[in-house]
């Protein structure tokens, strides 16, 4: 358990007393749940006092629980544990406990970006994407979903834009690309056979490779033009693709805002008539 504070917990459990093993218990076993709980709710689902909760957190050196729960919060976001390990397992939480906490990692792999994502990077993606010809997005397995949310957004913006899960269908596809065009390769670990050899076809053939990627251990993100760094908050052997896909869905939502903001007056009338015909649709 790689927090201090639960290793803290872990270790002491044999010098606490009754009732503070039951508040350290509920911790260890649903941390992501604490910081969103009061003293009141702890209490109840520990069985215990709130005064109880308030003493578990002083003999943990602690001074009041909400200060707890920023130290614990703190920690769960850049914590190695996650709910998509198969760990989980062990644990029998009810289906309100497990969306709290996949609300809660979610939250904390978003929050992360910011330390990951590089201004000028971002900025230079933009300026690129901008003024590319075409734009071709290519991800495999969980990737393959921020890949295809990329590519409705940017049709919509009036690029021509391309993605098909085909590996072969993408291979016959960048002979004719250019250096006026942009390729997007989304990989969390950068390692994906696929994802390298599409984006190093890609290369060399002008166009400029924009890397969705972790920073860590990466080939892709040391290969790419352009690096837009995810933060590493997912195993790559794990349950299925949860913290890792917000990530890059958010990547793709701040390229597609940023582009709005810079073109939308271009498009608006266009959106206007796309809207309009949906209306009709739904008549």
């Amino acid at each position: 358990m790689a927090n201090t504070l639960l290793l803290s917990i872990k270790n002491r459990m044999n010098s606490l007393s009754a009732t503070e093993k039951k508040v350290a218990s509920y911790i260890l076993n649903h941390a992501e749940l604490i910081p969103n709980m009061t003293t009141k709710e702890l209490a109840e689902k520990s069985n215990v006092s709130e005064a109880s909760v308030i003493r578990f957190s002083k003999t943990m050196g602690i001074d009041s629980f909400k200060t707890f729960k920023i130290t614990l919060a703190q920690e769960l976001a850049v914590s190695e544990e996650y709910i998509t390990d198969f760990s989980i397992v062990k644990k029998k939480d009810s289906p309100y406990e497990l969306f709290q906490k996949v609300t809660h990692v979610n939250k904390s792999a978003i929050e992360s970006l910011s330390g990951s994502i590089n201004k000028k990077e971002l900025e230079q993606a933009i300026d690129v994407l901008k003024e590319a010809r075409k734009i071709v997005f290519y991800g495999v397995g969980g990737s393959a979903i921020a890949a295809m949310d990329a590519l409705y957004k940017f049709t919509k913006l009036g690029f021509q834009a391309e993605f098909s899960q085909d590996f072969h269908y993408m291979l016959s596809h960048i002979p004719y690309l250019n250096e006026k065009d942009v390729f997007v390769a989304i990989s969390m670990s950068g390692q994906t056979k696929d994802v390298l050899d599409l984006s190093r076809f890609s290369q060399k053939k002008g166009s400029t490779l924009i890397a969705v990627t972790n920073i860590n251990k990466s080939p892709l993100y040391k290969e790419a033009d352009i690096r837009l760094a995810t933060p590493h908050v997912e195993k790559d052997f794990r349950v299925g693709s949860i913290t890792s896909r917000m990530t890059q869905l958010t990547i793709i939502d701040s390229l597609y805002i940023s582009l709005f903001n810079s073109i939308g007056k271009e498009v608006v009338e266009q959106y206007q008539e796309a809207r309009e015909e949906v209306m009709k649709l739904r008549r």
